[in-house]
Order: C-alpha cells, then sequence, then structure tokens
C-alpha cells in the first residue's frame, strides 16, 4: 500500500484547433491519471478535475510534421507510447521522484526509437516527426521533458515563466548573445528546429523539474499559439477568464485572430489543495528552466548522441505557400547556419 500524502488536485482544459491555414490538424495533445490509468483526449469528465495519486499525472502536447498524414501519425504516436511506457513500467516500480523523472524520460525516448522504426519500415512515411513537451506531476513536483520547440508555461501570481527552452536555431541565437528574444520571435527562421522525435534513431530529452506552489496554472501549448501570443497575454487571459476551458477557447481565439498560420493546441492545468505550500512561503522560489538530475544509477535508455554530419531537411508541410519548419540535425549543420546568418548580418 502506497503512504497517503496531503492531497493535492489539478483541474485540467484541453483544445487542440485546425488554424485557418493548415488543411489538417497535425497536433495531438493527453491528459491522463496514471494512478487509475485513465487517459484521455477526448478530456474525460473524470480527468478534467481529479486529485493527483500516488503514481501522478501527465499532460502531453505534440506537433506533428511531415507531410500528408505522417505529422498526425507521428504526434499521435508520441502521444499513445509515452502513455502505454508508463503505464507498463511505471506502476510497478518504487514510487520515488527518480524513478518517475527517469521513467517520464525513459517513454519520451522510446516514443522516439517507435517513430524512427515506423518511418524506416513504411518509405510513405520517410522524415515524419513530431515536437513533444510531457510534463508529469508527482506530489508537489512537477518534471518536463521537452524535445522540439513547443513549450510549457508557469503562471504564478499573475505572472508567466517559460519553463521550457525551444531546441531551435533562433535560441541558440539567443543565448549566444547574437539576436534579442523580439528579434528571434520575428525572425523568418524562427521555426527551424534541432531536434524532433522521429528522425533520427537517438534523440536528447531535456529533463528539468519545478516545485508546485497552490495556484499555480500550467499551460502547455504548440508554437501555433506561442508564435501568435505572448507569455504575458497568456498569463492574462488565463489569470481572467472565468473557467479555464474558456481559457483554453480564447487563447486559440486570439491565435487564429492573428493569422492562424499553424495548428494550435493548449492545455492549461491550475493546481491546489494543502499538499500545496502558498506562494511566497519558505525559501526563495526559482521559477523557469531547472534542469533535473538523474543520479547514477537511473540513467537515459538512450546516450547522448555525438553528430558527425547532417541530415536533410524535414519539411513540415509539403504546401511551399505555408511556414515551413525545418529538422536540422547535427552540429554541422548549426554551425552553417550562424555563419550563414552572421554573414547576411554584416
Amino acid at each position: 500500500m502506497f503512504g497517503r500524502s496531503p492531497k493535492v488536485r489539478v483541474e485540467v482544459a484541453a483544445k487542440t484547433d485546425q488554424g485557418r491555414t493548415r488543411d489538417h490538424n497535425e497536433d495531438r495533445f493527453l491528459v491522463a491519471d496514471l494512478t487509475r490509468n485513465s487517459a484521455a483526449p477526448p478530456l474525460q469528465p473524470d480527468v478534467r478535475p481529479h486529485e493527483i495519486g500516488p503514481r501522478g499525472t501527465l499532460l502531453v502536447v505534440a506537433d506533428g510534421m511531415g507531410g500528408a498524414a505522417a505529422g498526425e501519425l507521428a504526434s499521435q504516436m508520441a502521444t499513445d507510447t509515452i502513455y502505454a511506457h508508463l503505464a507498463k513500467t511505471w506502476h510497478d516500480d518504487d514510487a520515488t521522484p527518480q524513478r518517475f523523472a527517469y521513467r517520464l524520460k525513459e517513454a519520451v525516448e522510446v516514443a522516439n526509437a517507435s517513430i524512427h522504426a515506423h518511418a524506416r519500415a513504411h518509405p510513405e512515411v520517410r522524415g515524419m516527426g513530431t515536437t513533444t513537451t510531457a510534463a508529469g506531476v508527482l506530489d508537489d513536483h512537477l518534471y518536463l521533458t521537452q524535445v522540439g520547440d513547443s513549450r510549457a508555461y508557469l503562471i504564478r501570481g499573475g505572472e508567466a515563466h517559460q519553463l521550457t527552452k525551444d531546441q531551435s536555431l533562433m535560441q541558440r541565437l539567443v543565448e549566444a548573445g547574437e539576436l534579442t528574444e523580439e528579434e528571434a520571435a520575428q525572425s523568418e527562421r524562427r521555426n527551424i528546429i534541432l531536434q524532433a522525435l522521429g528522425p533520427d534513431p537517438k534523440v536528447k530529452v531535456d529533463l528539468t523539474h519545478q516545485q508546485l506552489r497552490r495556484g499555480d496554472i500550467l499551460v502547455l501549448c504548440s508554437d501555433g499559439l506561442s508564435g501568435q501570443v505572448k507569455k504575458e497575454e497568456i498569463a492574462r487571459i488565463v489569470t481572467s477568464a472565468p473557467d479555464l476551458a474558456s481559457a483554453a477557447d480564447k487563447l486559440i481565439a486570439l491565435a487564429n485572430e492573428r493569422g492562424g498560420p499553424d495548428n494550435i493546441t493548449v492545455v492549461v492545468a491550475r493546481f491546489d489543495g494543502e499538499g500545496l505550500r502558498f506562494s511566497g512561503s519558505g525559501t526563495p522560489e526559482d521559477v523557469g528552466h531547472q534542469v533535473y538530475p538523474l543520479i547514477d544509477t537511473e540513467t537515459s535508455t538512450e546516450p547522448v548522441p555525438v553528430y558527425k554530419g547532417s541530415r536533410p531537411p524535414v519539411p513540415r508541410s509539403q504546401d511551399a505557400r505555408n511556414r515551413t519548419r525545418t529538422i536540422v540535425l547535427g552540429a554541422l549543420a548549426v554551425l552553417a547556419a550562424l555563419a550563414w546568418y552572421l554573414t547576411r548580418a554584416k
């Protein structure tokens, strides 16, 4: 039997939309109560509000790419595989934070291997891929796995904090001091990402964590939302809406008002309960991108890849008139793009 911890409750709303220019929706989301092995979509009434059990809760956003039905397939495989792997392996593990974080990261790596193997076996979907931001909640801690540029924001005290870092060329340039965040957001190359699930046999998963406080609101979204709506606007809409479902509707409506150039997906979760401390109590809070270190006995199932070259770009859509996201895999590709950008800047 599990020991009884103070209650942590979560209320969730989620919605996905095709947008204004895409001819189909390649985004997917998933919400799962891992204790009861209850998963959605569709977002079932018993999952929308629930008490987080001893096995935690899983929230996933996946943004597929690849032309035809390949992007839809990749994002669906990602959400299904991550959940299935956790349901199979985590349920019988010791319920420790380290083990939970390890299994969450492992599930993303397994999803990558599954998508890659499927694409190799089916040439008609070769090159398919998907971004994935998967959040696991256990007790009062949030664990995040990130591949690509879907995002996670934490709204606390009315202010939005970005918990994930985009695995993108523009993020690299910002970190190198070559661009400001504002310039990167306006760049025509803002959609170049450095990793996705599927195109390569191995992937490096960014694993981070955050301690939750009472009243915290987590927003997971594809770049169809974050590319059109600023984080300050996300915070304002979510905190002022009468309920989370209305907040999700308003966020998607605003992205569509601004052109809706991509599929739009958002998952909004509010946390409460006596198992959470109030914000501002105890030690000073550090909210943002915080790496979660796995101990030696909880290592990745996949070694960190050593890139030896570049691979051909993977188009996000076959419609050349629409925005194209390219997967740039390998250090040589990143360096080449950076050199080109700096040359043009001069």
